[in-house]
């Protein structure tokens, strides 16, 4: 659905003045702002490979080991089911994960960084 009419029209007075990119440049090589990408680093980087790893042996056993997934532990439920219903377990526990760590790392670390660049604008 499209309107002809033009977009609202912003409050000078109410609206906040943009950092130039200079100052983006200058934070991004701040050594805060290097903590800050390291902290996140340190924390994704290791997290999505033991996660990727964890998927390819989920897929390479699915394709070459089907006699070891098809193995029933309890009435109808086999290997593969149990290591299918952990795949979307280990999800949801890396996206909990990463929310704490966020909220205790790397939002604060964040937030000290944009005030800093709220003010100087």
């Amino acid at each position: 659905m499209t309107t002809e009419a033009p977009p609202p029209e912003r409050d000078k007075q109410t609206s906040t003045a943009q950092p130039t990119t200079e100052s983006f440049v200058q934070v991004q090589q701040s050594t805060e702002f290097g903590e800050l990408r390291r902290t996140y680093r340190s924390f994704a980087f290791p997290l999505t490979i033991a996660f990727i790893a964890w998927y390819l042996l989920y897929v390479l056993l699915s394709n070459y080991a089907g006699g070891f997934m098809g193995t029933k532990l309890f009435g109808n439920i086999n290997v593969a089911l149990v290591f299918g219903l952990a795949q979307f377990l280990t999800t949801f526990l890396i996206a909990w994960f990463y929310s704490r760590h966020a909220a205790a790392k790397l939002d604060p670390k964040a937030e000290i960084i944009k005030s800093r660049m709220e003010a100087d604008a």
